[in-house]
């Protein structure tokens, strides 16, 4: 018997998530029932290697809802490769690629989501007009935001996260990518089609602690900045010649002074000390930003071994799915 492909899939990542995968459930649940009655859906937790009771929880009710799926990596690989490794699972005609566990980017906004798909929009990105959260992070997110739309190729929305909707068409195109370090927005701005977004309220995380450290927020923020635009390479290379021009200039400088005070070129050597290491930082600076970028290209033509299935539960024809992973 053929099974209906429901109209959404909505992904879940999870790493101890144990205080806050049933409301997130019921949540959904409840917001489909209510707000989309008519709209087959398929919710699916993507656990990261939980050490905690996370995934004893979801098959508490995963039993009682065949919409419910649950897929366990067999190690932590990160909440992007995570998110990106479950796109490979869904069936849905259109995807939710996140809905936190925690739901700070709360189900009531899915519906609409849905009408704007509904309306012809391929990507409807979700837009997070009132953060609550500190005002040193909400104004470095903010800066941030920023400085990536400015600099990318492509116009990725301000205050834009992966709790979004895409239509299948830009699922398949991703998952063909099968990229090892996936930048998600950026990757799905990069589409380039018919897109459109819905505002909302970031809320507050209710429940356990956040996963994202300042270490894995400034990884993200980097690879972000390396995957999206070619602008901080070409800076490297324009600074580095106007930089080089500087170097000869004051080499010419010290040539000719040397013939006429050879007391000016001994006063001018704590100058030069300093020029010295000025430069010498910048240098450093922009070898570490064309590092990041040899980093990325040796990541995709040398990835590292990635995470396999400990458990699947719910999933059919799951073979199907599985010839799209990276």
């Amino acid at each position: 018997m053929k099974t209906e492909v429901p109209q959404l899939s909505i992904i879940t990542p999870c790493f101890n998530e144990e205080e806050s995968v049933l409301k997130c459930f019921e949540s959904l649940r409840d917001v489909m029932s209510k707000e989309l009655p008519g709209v087959s859906y398929e919710h699916i937790f993507a656990d990261n290697c939980s050490t905690d009771n996370t995934v004893e929880t979801i098959k508490s009710f995963l039993k009682s809802d065949s919409r419910v799926k649950l897929f366990v990596n067999s190690k932590n690989i990160g909440a992007p490769r995570n998110i990106y490794r479950a796109l490979s699972r869904t069936s849905g005609l259109a995807v939710i690629p996140m809905l936190p566990a925690d739901l700070q980017d709360p189900a009531e906004v899915i519906p609409d989501f849905y009408r704007e798909w509904k309306a012809g929009s391929l990507i409807v990105f979700g837009q997070r007009i009132q953060r609550q959260e500190s005002f040193v992070m909400r104004s470095l997110r903010g800066l941030y935001y920023r400085i990536i739309k400015k600099l990318a190729s492509s116009d990725i929305p301000i205050n834009a996260g992966e709790f979004m909707l895409i239509d299948r068409k830009v699922v398949d195109l991703l998952v063909e990518m099968r990229e090892s370090n996936p930048y998600l927005r950026g990757l799905i701005a990069q589409v380039g089609v018919r897109s459109s977004s819905v505002n909302y309220r970031w809320g507050k995380r209710e429940f356990g602690k956040s996963k994202a450290t300042p270490f894995v927020l400034i990884d993200t923020a980097i690879n972000g900045l390396v995957s999206t635009s070619r602008l901080p390479a070409r800076i490297t290379l324009l600074s580095g010649f106007i930089f080089s021009l500087i170097g000869v200039f004051l080499g010419v400088w010290s040539l000719l002074a040397s013939f006429f005070s050879s007391a000016l070129i001994g006063s001018g050597i704590p100058t030069i000390i300093v020029a010295i290491f000025f430069i010498g930082g910048i240098q450093l600076f922009f070898l570490g930003l064309i590092g990041e970028y040899v980093l990325s290209i040796h990541g995709e033509i040398r990835p590292e071994p990635g995470a396999f299935d400990l458990e699947t539960l719910g999933f059919e024809k799951l073979e199907v799915r599985n010839r799209n992973e990276s």
